[in-house]
């Protein structure tokens, strides 16, 4: 693997610590100006404003949340990657969002594209 390659994949690991802590002023700071986000949610494209401003609401929600990475692909310009954000609510209850995201990348290696389809899944409670 080149190390524009890793580079890269190193980019969309700190983006996701920087989430994790969260430190939004940080993951924002990975992120081009005009960046674009999808969701496979029905609403189309969230301008950076949009797509932060929801992440700290359901961030917030969180008691703590960690991404799993599970694999990830990359080529010049854009990173594919398969994780699992493992989440637990102040109720208590645990789960993990199954995600597969697509970032993409400009020349300066700042993110201009993040498309995502996640699905929510609770954990399994024994009774």
């Amino acid at each position: 693997m080149s190390k524009d390659l890793k580079d890269l994949k190193d980019k969309v690991i700190a983006y996701l610590h920087a989430l994790e802590k969260p430190d939004f002023e940080a993951a924002r700071a990975l992120c081009a100006e005009t960046a674009t986000v999808w969701h496979n949610d029905g609403k189309g494209d969230e301008t950076l404003d949009e797509y932060f401003e929801g992440l700290k609401r359901q961030i917030g929600s969180y008691e703590s949340i960690r991404y799993d990475i599970i694999r990830q692909f990359s080529q010049p310009g854009a990173v594919l990657q398969q994780h699992v954000v493992r989440v637990t609510a102040k109720s208590g209850e645990r789960g993990g969002v199954h995600a597969a995201v697509y970032f993409a990348f400009d020349d300066a290696g700042l993110i201009t594209r993040i498309e995502a389809y996640a699905n929510y899944i609770p954990d399994s409670q024994d009774s």
